[in-house]
């Protein structure tokens, strides 16, 4: 019998990626033994203020360039593409339909396990792949694996809980200190960094030109 891909995803809306997003992927990739991790950015997200988020194929770019230096790494369009909000769900069953051969992993924070069940379709999202939870956030491991197991039992969900690491990396960080003029250098792939420089992201004031 042939053995199932495994995949894991690593969605957001990456604006910008930060060298959080790499670790993070890396990690959920050696401790879980996955072939690749496919980097999904977000389209239209239901989730989030959009004045911020920069356009699609911006950050599409962004992540590419991130991401080229690890050949376990891949990029896909398919929720730029798609019209309409950002659904997980959406985007794991088009997947499925499109690999069935493939198990798929989806990486979130520790936090989304707390706020999962009010995600469109948490059953759905859960039967067609497993969860990898990084621990994050103020709750505590105990609070964590508490809830992990609630989900598994409801769901019958297969949750996998990452070793602890502290990244405090967030892009909301990275783009204010953009705004103030701080250097956002280690907190970015090099390639990232050049590229928000060369065109002037995140910046007050397009027409001043930035630094």
């Amino acid at each position: 019998m042939k053995q199932m891909k495994k995949t894991g995803i690593m969605g957001g809306t990456f604006n910008p990626i930060h060298c959080g997003h790499l670790l993070l992927a890396e990690e959920a990739r050696q401790f879980c033994n996955l072939d690749e991790i496919l980097f999904i950015p977000s389209g239209y997200s239901y989730m989030k203020d959009t004045a911020e988020i920069l356009d699609g194929k911006t950050r599409i770019s962004m992540t590419e360039k991130a991401i080229a230096d690890n050949p376990f790494f891949a990029l896909s369009t398919i929720e730029v593409e798609r019209k309409g909000f950002t659904y997980t769900c959406d985007t794991l069953r088009e997947l499925k339909k499109l690999h069935p051969e493939t198990k798929y992993f989806f990486i979130m924070g520790a936090d989304s396990l707390f706020t999962i069940e009010t995600w469109k379709s948490p059953e759905e999202i859960m039967q067609n792949c497993s969860l990898i939870a990084a621990a994050r956030g103020e709750k505590s491991e105990l609070e964590i694996e508490k809830k992990a197991d609630e989900l598994r039992i409801k769901f019958k969900a297969e949750i996998i809980i990452l070793p602890p690491r502290q990244i405090d990396l967030s892009s909301s960080e990275i783009r204010e200190k953009i705004k103030k003029g701080e250097t956002i250098r280690y907190m970015v792939p090099d390639k990232v960094l050049s590229y928000i420089k060369k065109n002037h992201l995140y910046q007050t004031s397009m027409e001043n030109g930035g630094k």
